[in-house]
């Protein structure tokens, strides 16, 4: 039987091939592992639907049963996915900068792999087709916890991306730079204490897992944080193009964490705005949960607990307050906010510029929907998460991010007096 530490060791050695790879042979495993994908899209959904079967007995979210749920469509975009990272410029090797010391010395910063990833995720099998590639792509392996939830996705989903491996005419060893770690609890707590065989982590799931994580892990963590994201229509702002932003912002996918949360509106267009965006939102089959202030003006609102404020909806309810102003927008937000992204709507220039310097979050966004902060609306490709720390990364974590640096110094005999 294989165990987790057979598994590490083995993409321990497969990271040590990678660092050697040159990107033409990265890019070209990466077309072949999506053509896997394509080719075996039949097997994949059929996994899926066994894995959906068992979640609706067991009652599980919508919102996370949308995220378990697979199309021919979402293989698809996963394929293309790994199809626009060969695309896309390889990060290792880049020199991020050079200079010549006194002595005549030659230092350049480069761009290199972090080596091994562990990645803990819960019932999102397009995770391991994107996490995998990113990884592969930035010359890390990828080990691959995925929830119990999408065991039968995620086989088939590894099962093809290392049959395109073996087909990309690389080292024997770079199958295994792919890995899907199975098992109980035991093995989570594994790979968080796994010290020099696994060199990073990354969880993507709820707050409780990331949590469980942060707090237990042994080793580095890349903390991807909640989204209770944040829309403010200032007193300056184009209400119509609110309303559009904010529906977007919340409908188009609402079980995801860049989807809106909690909207502020501020008290000087409340009066007006907020019956007309309370029925644009019921329209769209949103619940409202609003605070006094809020339901004094239209009594659909529903009454919104005190830690609705702090919540992660992930559905179709949102929580709304009225603010005095633009600075009370901006303590509300840092009270509540889980520091993912964060909008404010308005054609003040000076309340824009105030906002975005004042906010602190991974994104801050001006006339714009929070949908946008993705991998792939920023151009990175499929990303790994959005990270929500201030430490390594922040924001979409696309292949720079999984790459660290070092130093390369050239000299010519020079020794240090």
């Amino acid at each position: 039987m294989t165990t987790f530490t057979d598994q590490a060791r083995a993409a321990l050695l497969a990271s040590h091939s990678l660092a050697l790879l040159t990107s033409a042979e990265k890019n070209r495993a990466l077309l072949a592992m999506a053509d896997a994908l394509a080719e075996r899209s039949a097997d994949i959904l059929e996994a899926n639907g066994d894995d959906v079967e068992r979640a609706r007995g067991e009652n599980m979210t919508s919102s996370l049963l949308d995220r378990l749920t697979l199309t021919g469509e979402r293989i698809a975009a996963m394929a293309e996915g790994l199809r626009e990272l060969a695309g896309l410029a390889d990060p290792v090797g880049e020199i991020v900068r050079g200079w010549v010391t006194a002595d005549d010395l030659h230092i350049e910063e480069v761009r290199t792999p972090i080596g091994v990833i562990g990645i803990i995720y819960e019932a999102r099998p397009n995770v391991t087709a994107d996490a995998a590639g990113i990884c592969f792509k930035a010359g890390n392996a990828a080990l691959l916890r995925g929830s119990s939830s999408a065991v039968s996705s995620n086989r088939a989903i590894v099962k093809a991306l290392r049959h395109g491996l073996a087909a990309a005419d690389l080292p024997a060893e770079c199958v295994d730079a792919v890995a899907l770690v199975e098992g109980d609890r035991e093995v989570t707590t594994e790979m968080m204490q796994a010290r020099g065989l696994v060199d990073l982590l990354i969880p993507r799931g709820g707050a409780g897992l990331i949590e469980a994580v942060v707090r237990g892990s042994q080793v580095p963590v890349i903390e991807t944080g909640t989204g209770n994201c944040h829309l403010y229509v200032d007193a300056a702002a184009d209400l119509d193009l609110a309303s559009e932003i904010i529906i977007n912002a919340k409908t188009s996918r609402p079980s995801v964490c860049n989807a809106l949360e909690t909207l502020l509106v501020d008290a000087a267009v409340a009066e007006l705005y907020v019956p007309r965006i309370v029925q644009r939102l019921i329209d769209a089959g949103v619940t409202v949960h609003g605070d006094d202030a809020s339901r004094r003006l239209d009594s659909r609102i529903v009454e919104a607990r005190a830690d609705e404020f702090d919540a992660e909806y992930l559905s179709l309810d949102l929580a709304l307050s009225i603010v005095e102003g633009i600075d009370a927008a901006i303590a509300h937000i840092r009270r509540h906010s889980s520091g993912h992204s964060e909008t404010i709507v308005t054609n003040d220039l000076a309340h824009a510029r105030r906002f975005t310097s004042a906010v602190d979050a991974a994104a801050v966004l001006v006339n714009a929907s929070s949908r946008f902060v993705d991998g792939g609306c920023f151009g990175f490709g499929a990303e790994i998460g959005i990270s929500t720390q201030k430490l390594h990364a922040r924001g979409p974590m696309g292949l720079r991010e999984m790459t660290t640096t070092k130093y390369i110094v050239q000299g010519t005999g020079q020794i240090r007096i």
